[in-house]
C-alpha cells in the first residue's frame, strides 16, 4: 500500500499532540513578566523542549517516508507504536512541570523519550527490511550513529537523574541537560537524508 494515508494520519496525530501540550499552559494572573514567570515560566520551557522533540519527529518522519515507495501491515503497526509513545509527551511534560521537575517525573520523561526513539528505530528497521538492504533509506541512514548515540544519551540522562545527588537536584538537571543535548543534536538537519530525498526525487 502507498504511504499517503499513513503520513496524513501521523501528521494529524502530531498536530493534536502539540495542541494538547499548549493547552496545558496556564494563563498568568497578572499582566507583567513576573506573573508570566511565576505562573508559566517552567511550563513554557518544558513545553518548548517537548515541542522541539515533536517537531524533530515530524521532520524526520516526513523525510523518511519520502524515501519509501510502499508499506506493509507491520510498518503500519510500528508507526502506531511510535505515535503512541509520542502521544504520552503531553502527560509526561505536564507531570514534570507540575511537580517542579521532581526526580520521578523527570525519569518518566526520559523513559518516554527513550521509548519514542526505540519505536522510531523499529519503524525505520521494518521499512528497510521491506525495501531491501540497498534501499534509499538504508543508504541514507548508513550505520545510524546519530540514532544510536541518542539512545546512549537518553540512558545517561535517566541514570543521572536516578543516581547523582539523590538528596538534591544536581542529577535531575544533569539528566535534563542530556535530553536537551539530544534535541539540539537533531535540530541540525541530517544532510545525508536531504541529499537522499533530492536524489530519490530526481530518479522518479
Amino acid at each position: 500500500m502507498k504511504t499517503s494515508r499513513l503520513e496524513a494520519f501521523s501528521d494529524g496525530v502530531l498536530a493534536i499532540i502539540i495542541t494538547i501540550m499548549v493547552l496545558e499552559l496556564k494563563t498568568p494572573e497578572g499582566h507583567d513578566f513576573a506573573a508570566l514567570r511565576h505562573t508559566t515560566g517552567t511550563a513554557l520551557l518544558s513545553y518548548l523542549l517537548s515541542f522541539v522533540y515533536v517537531g524533530i519527529y515530524w521532520n524526520n518522519h516526513h523525510h523518511m517516508f519520502q524515501l519509501v515507495g510502499r508499506i506493509s501491515g507491520s510498518v503500519l503497526w510500528a508507526n502506531l507504536g511510535l505515535l503512541f509513545c509520542l502521544s504520552l509527551f503531553p502527560f509526561t511534560t505536564a507531570w514534570m512541570d507540575e511537580t517542579d521537575f521532581a526526580r520521578t517525573p523527570v525519569v518518566a520523561y526520559g523513559v518516554n523519550l527513550l521509548a519514542a526513539a526505540v519505536a522510531y528505530f523499529v519503524l525505520q528497521s521494518l521499512i528497510i527490511h521491506g525495501e531491501g538492504g540497498d534501499s534509499p533509506l538504508q543508504r541514507a541512514v548508513g550505520r545510524d550513529l546519530k540514532g544510536k548515540g541518542s539512545v546512549v544519551l537518553y540512558l545517561a540522562g535517566i541514570a543521572a537523574a536516578l543516581v547523582i545527588d539523590r538528596g538534591g537536584r544536581v542529577g535531575i538537571w544533569v539528566g535534563i541537560g542530556f535530553f536537551v543535548a539530544v534535541a539540539l543534536m537533531w535540530v541540525i538537519p541530517d544532510r545525508r537524508i536531504d541529499r537522499a530525498v533530492r536524489e530519490h526525487g530526481a530518479t522518479e
